[in-house]
């Protein structure tokens, strides 16, 4: 074959289909909180479809158990830790430079 020709031509890749994230085994329920977190980002939010990789039926068990979850308290609404660490460290440095001005 040509040089030119073989140019053209598509490399066979091999990929490797991952695992479906939900076995046939697992329930998706508000209970089975090892299942529900692999499903929230760091922020308490819910991951897309893409993301998750499930499909339409799935991903709408999942948000009604997630939802189910954060109404009977197994699960935060959001997830502040950081922000309030934040707010923390902001409210300090503004205090000691008031301190500062005032002397």
């Amino acid at each position: 074959m040509d040089k030119s020709k073989r140019l053209f031509l598509k490399s066979k890749r091999s990929f490797r289909r991952r695992l479906p994230p939900i076995q046939s085994g697992d329930r998706i329920d508000y209970k089975n909180m090892s299942l529900i977190s692999r499903f929230i980002s760091e922020q308490g939010k819910i991951l897309s479809r893409r993301v998750n990789r499930l499909t339409l039926k799935q991903q709408r068990l999942i948000t009604i158990a997630i939802k189910q979850a954060r109404i009977l308290s197994s699960l935060p609404f959001l997830n502040n830790e950081k922000q309030f660490e934040k707010s923390e460290l902001t409210t300090k440095t503004i205090t000691i430079n008031l301190k500062k001005k005032k002397k």
